[in-house]
């Protein structure tokens, strides 16, 4: 998952998990963004605010130091209509279904992916597994990503339709008006 905010902003939202410390068992985690981590979350998505933003997440150990991660984000965000320039908001409820594999393990998977686009026939699309990047997995920066996805880039509030404002056209003004005004001066002669 890419983030909107490709620059060196630091994550706002930060729930670091240690994968040396997750149980055979797996792990269950309940997360909520505290008013300053939403302040500056909703400053990088470029909206108005974010009232409220959590997520539940399951963390299951697999073979090979692989981790799947499975959930759901839920959001309430402050916008504004595109149409009427009201103040709106939208619920935001994004399920989440990741693998996490070793860092090394993350890029060589990517680079398999990426050599096996070249054939004529497009294969399904395969997600490499996310990295984890030294021993440590981020719920916040993962439920981040999903949230920022489901933001609606174009909010609308409902029934706002955008509509242009239709002029009647003169029907002298045209390209051949000049054209006819000769021609009617021509006639009168």
């Amino acid at each position: 998952m890419n983030r909107p905010n490709t620059g060196s902003e630091p994550d706002p939202w930060r729930v670091p998990v240690i994968v040396a410390q997750i149980p055979d068992t797996g792990l269950h985690r309940e997360i909520e963004a505290s008013a300053a981590e939403r302040k500056v979350m909703a400053e990088v998505a470029s909206v108005r605010e974010i009232l409220s933003a959590n997520a539940s997440f399951d963390v299951v150990p697999k073979s090979g130091g692989r981790l799947h991660v499975t959930g759901h984000v839920r959001a309430r965000v402050g916008q504004t209509c595109v149409v009427t320039l009201d103040p709106i908001e939208n619920e935001i409820e994004e399920e989440v279904d990741l693998t996490f594999a070793p860092e090394a393990e993350a890029r060589r998977l990517s680079d398999l992916i990426e050599e096996g686009q070249d054939d004529e026939e497009p294969p399904e699309v395969i997600d490499p597994p996310e990295a984890i990047i030294n021993g440590i997995i981020d719920l916040g920066r993962l439920a981040t990503d999903a949230l920022f996805l489901a933001i609606d880039p174009y909010p609308r509030k409902p029934g706002a339709v955008f509509e242009a404002e239709v002029v009647a056209l003169d029907p002298e003004d045209h390209p051949f008006a000049a054209l006819k005004a000769l021609q009617d001066k021509k006639k009168g002669q």
